[in-house]
């Protein structure tokens, strides 16, 4: 089994764990994952621009969920 890197495991829980306990879905989990390891690998800006990538198409999800749910 491969070891988790050093920037998911800052804290006292791994990300993956977080996003698992939190029951959380693809979209939310990734958002999650790239705000952890923000400004501890690569460039931070990128990573909370994918964060943010992640959480507007979680956002444009729902918005079509509830027009499908109402008939619009």
């Amino acid at each position: 089994m491969a070891e988790s890197p050093d920037y998911y495991t800052r804290g006292k829980i791994e990300t993956w764990d977080f996003i698992r306990d939190q029951e959380l879905n693809y979209h939310l989990g990734c958002a999650i994952k790239y705000i952890v390891r923000a400004g501890y690998k690569d460039d931070a800006k990128k990573d909370l621009e994918k964060a943010i990538h992640y959480l507007e198409n979680e956002l444009h999800h729902l918005q079509e969920s509830t027009r499908r749910s109402f008939g619009i």
